[in-house]
């Protein structure tokens, strides 16, 4: 692993934090190739893990891919966010700041979601006058439906925290000096009562 991507295993927990806080936690093409290896071996029924968390440093939780010069061309994120929701184990995304394009794509392909109360969810393709995938777009329809998904990729406005909980698209919405703790015990929890299976 590079400086940009940690990852620790802890008894029954596999923690996955980016770690480029500098650069909002942008994916370049060295950290997109890391997560995918991150996410490309199957634990085994012999492992004893049990949960994966993805988390990040800083204020951003990952503000999408880091588009500079021709790094976007070769970057194949659909693969990422196709193993992360088809890991055999849950994967829990703990985010703390804005998750824009693809780092709202990576959170959402995750099977549950811890935020912060001052985190935002958004894509902002269409403010830079780009068109969204249909792996996106069809994404977005699974977890928020027509009219959320419509309001997202049109108007490209994040989404804050608390109403993407009351309209039941992340698990947890917590006060920032709460998230630590709220995660931990999140996660505790599932390492102990998630099965291997989706």
């Amino acid at each position: 692993m590079s400086d940009k991507v940690r990852v620790e295993i802890d008894g029954g927990v596999r923690t996955v934090t980016l770690t480029r806080p500098e650069k909002g936690n942008a994916l370049d093409v060295e950290m997109l190739r890391e997560l995918e290896e991150v996410f490309a071996p199957d634990p085994g029924p012999g492992s004893d893990e049990r949960v994966a968390v993805i988390r990040a440093e800083g204020r951003v939780f990952c503000s999408g891919l880091d588009l500079r010069g021709s790094l976007g061309k070769d970057m194949d994120v659909e693969k990422l966010f196709h193993r992360v929701e088809t890991w055999p184990l849950p994967v829990v995304a703990v985010v703390q700041g804005a998750a824009i394009a693809g780092g709202n794509e990576l959170a959402l392909h995750s099977d549950l979601v811890v935020a912060s109360s001052n985190a935002r969810f958004g894509m902002s393709l269409a403010q830079v006058g780009l068109a969204p995938s249909w792996f996106l777009t069809k994404k977005l329809l699974e977890v928020a439906g027509p009219v959320l998904t419509r309001e997202i990729l049109l108007l490209g406005d994040p989404v804050p925290a608390p109403r993407m909980a009351e309209l039941g698209l992340i698990a947890r919405c917590v006060e920032p000096e709460e998230l630590e703790s709220t995660a931990a015990a999140f996660v505790d929890r599932k390492s102990t009562r998630l099965n291997s299976s989706h």
